[in-house]
């Protein structure tokens, strides 16, 4: 979910969507059916895993500087002081995560860095190309994706590994980060909605520009490379209401390394 200056994923607590922007969305287009599910991070739980394979290779602490993060508990920027790792992968991308100090230490610090880029580095190349910087917050907030960014408040964090559902949620925010910009309003992802049966949630049909692509492009993963991992009623349940929008992601010959 986006906002003007960050996206922000739903809340799974209240079982409720957020919509904390200002931005006007289009009209959706008309559909044939409504959409078949509310929203999809919650769907399976095994579309990634701790136990796929991870690009991270290395991480490196460069000390402490001056940043400007997002900080969902004053749902503001905040400039501090953040504790900073270099993390690299073996695709040739790398991400500084930024530790708030209120985890005191380098070590409490690196445990959260460590963490965090082991599971990012599940998620495709193409989810990762525009990921430049992570925060990494105490409480329990939404995650969140944009600005380069993927935003993290551990309390969250946790709720989302109890479920099952961390490797999903975080392909969802890094798709707002690397894919939105492009795509969301594609002439022919434009086409894709207008032509496809109906929206694969009804989060994405409630926010065709903001949410769409994040919605269906877990799916598109889960369908296209993780289908021995899926129930058949939710392949055929995805393959019935976005055929053109998978055919988009097809069209487009994105680096899905490592899940393929």
């Amino acid at each position: 979910m986006k906002q003007p200056v960050i996206s922000i994923l739903y809340l799974i607590l209240a079982g409720l969507f957020l919509c904390c922007t200002a931005d006007t969305e289009p009209s959706p287009p008309k559909v044939q059916f409504p959409p078949p599910f509310n929203g999809t991070i919650f769907l399976d739980p095994d579309i990634l895993t701790s136990s796929d394979p991870t690009t991270f290779t290395t991480l490196t602490y460069t000390g402490q500087a001056q940043r400007k993060m997002f900080d969902r508990r004053v749902n503001d920027w905040i400039t501090t002081n953040p504790f900073l790792f270099k993390a690299n992968y073996n695709d040739g991308l790398s991400i500084e995560f930024q530790i708030n100090p209120e985890f005191k230490t380098v070590a409490e610090a690196q445990v959260q860095a460590l963490n965090y880029a082991e599971v990012i580095g599940r998620l495709p190349t193409v989810l990762r190309k525009d990921v430049k910087t992570s925060w990494i917050h105490l409480g329990t907030q939404p995650f969140g994706g944009g600005n380069n960014n993927l935003l993290i408040h551990i309390g969250q964090s946790m709720l989302y590994e109890k479920d099952g559902i961390l490797e999903e949620t975080f392909i969802h925010e890094a798709a707002h980060t690397s894919l939105d910009a492009a795509h969301a309003a594609s002439k022919g992802w434009i086409s894709a909605q207008n032509t496809d049966p109906s929206f694969i949630s009804t989060y994405a049909l409630d926010n065709p520009r903001r949410e769409d692509i994040a919605e269906t492009f877990l799916l598109y993963v889960a369908l296209r490379y993780r289908s021995d991992r899926i129930s058949a009623s939710l392949r055929d349940k995805i393959l019935e209401t976005v055929p053109n929008r998978l055919k988009y992601f097809d069209s487009q010959n994105f680096n899905m390394s490592p899940i393929k």
